[in-house]
C-alpha cells in the first residue's frame, strides 16, 4: 500500500494540491492545518506557547489518523509543511507499517511566493487562528479589523525554508519537485502520469 505527501514552501499551495489530487485519485486527505483549525476554534490559545503546543498536537493528531488508515491498509494523502523535524513521526509510521511513500514538494521562484505568502496572510479569508499569536479567540472588542499582512522579511522566509528542510525533506521512497510559481501552468496530467507510473513501481 502507499501514501502520498504534499509538503513544500509556505504559500506554494498544498492545500489546493492535496484537494486536486484528492480529487483526481480518490483519496482521502489528512491535512494538519485543517486539524489546527479545529483545535484553534474549540480549544483556543492564550499565548503563542499554548499556539505552538496545539500544532503539536495536531501533527501528533494527523500521526494516529495516519497510523489508523494504514492499520486499515488504506492508501491516502498527508498535506502538511514536513520539514527536518518531521522526520522521525513519519519514520516511526513506516517501522510499523510498510508503506511506500512518494513526496510531491512544491516549490518555485521565491520572490514570486513570498508575495502569494504576503497576501495569504492579510486575505480576511486566512482563519484567524494562523495569523494572531497572543489569544484566540480573541477577545471581544479587542480584536483587530482583519488579519494584518505577515511581519516576516523576505530574508527570514528564504532562511526558514533553507534551515527548517521545506524543499529537502523526503523520509522515505520518490521525491518529485512541482513549480508553482504559476498554479494555472501545472501540468497536471503528466503529475497524474508521474504518480500512476510510481504506484505501478511501487506494486511489482
Amino acid at each position: 500500500m502507499y501514501c502520498i505527501l504534499v509538503t513544500g514552501i509556505p504559500a506554494a499551495g498544498k492545500s489546493t494540491m492535496a484537494a486536486i489530487l484528492s480529487e483526481r485519485l480518490k483519496l482521502p486527505v489528512i491535512s494538519k492545518d485543517g486539524i489546527k483549525e479545529l483545535l484553534f476554534d474549540n480549544v483556543g490559545f492564550r499565548s503563542r506557547a499554548e499556539k505552538v503546543n496545539l500544532g503539536i498536537a495536531g501533527m501528533e493528531i494527523m500521526y494516529h489518523i495516519a497510523g489508523e488508515l494504514m492499520k486499515a491498509g488504506q492508501a491516502f494523502i498527508l498535506e502538511n509543511n514536513f520539514e527536518y523535524s518531521s522526520e522521525p513521526g513519519m519514520k516511526n509510521l513506516l517501522e510499523k507499517f510498510p508503506y511506500s511513500v512518494l513526496t510531491i514538494t512544491l516549490t518555485g521562484d521565491y520572490k514570486v511566493i513570498y508575495q502569494r505568502f504576503l497576501e495569504r496572510e492579510s486575505s480576511p479569508d486566512r482563519h484567524r487562528g494562523h495569523v494572531v499569536n497572543d489569544c484566540y479567540p480573541e477577545k471581544k472588542g479587542n480584536g483587530p479589523e482583519g488579519p494584518k499582512a505577515a511581519s516576516i522579511s523576505y530574508e527570514n522566509y528564504v532562511r526558514g525554508i533553507e534551515q527548517r528542510g521545506f524543499e529537502g525533506f523526503c523520509v522515505a521512497g520518490r521525491q518529485i519537485k512541482v513549480d508553482t510559481t504559476d498554479f494555472s501552468k501545472i501540468d497536471m496530467e503528466e503529475l497524474l502520469t508521474q504518480i500512476a507510473a510510481w504506484k505501478e513501481e511501487v506494486s511489482l
